[in-house]
């Protein structure tokens, strides 16, 4: 079996994890365009998130969150989607985004 470079990996789980984004409805959802700098993330069409995606055996998350904090606008929610080989993907995040995103879901479970 061929050995996958990092870049190359990297990619593949950034497409992976928009496919998996399309899946679950979010049709606009696919890798950005970091080659030519027009979109600093790794996945691009889910509004009002900065995703950030990983696709590594040994992460640092601290450093992860950090880079996603750092390329976020002020108005977006930052995300590190991340997975190891044969587990299932993972999203990490801020407390505090974790609790608007909860409160706003409770609101629409309350209607």
């Amino acid at each position: 079996m061929a050995k996958i470079n990092s870049r190359q990996k990297g990619a593949a789980g950034e497409r992976e994890f928009a496919n998996i984004c399309k899946k679950h409805g979010f049709d606009k959802a696919r890798r950005g365009q970091q080659y030519n700098g027009i979109e600093g993330q790794d996945v691009v069409g889910l509004d009002g998130i900065h995703v950030e995606v990983k696709r590594v055996e040994r992460l640092n998350i601290s450093n992860a969150m950090k880079q996603a904090i750092r390329d976020s606008k002020e108005e977006e929610i930052p995300i590190v989607a991340h997975r190891k080989n044969r587990e299932s993907w993972k999203v990490t995040m801020g407390l505090e985004d974790w609790f608007k995103l909860y409160k706003a879901w409770l609101r629409e479970v309350e209607k």
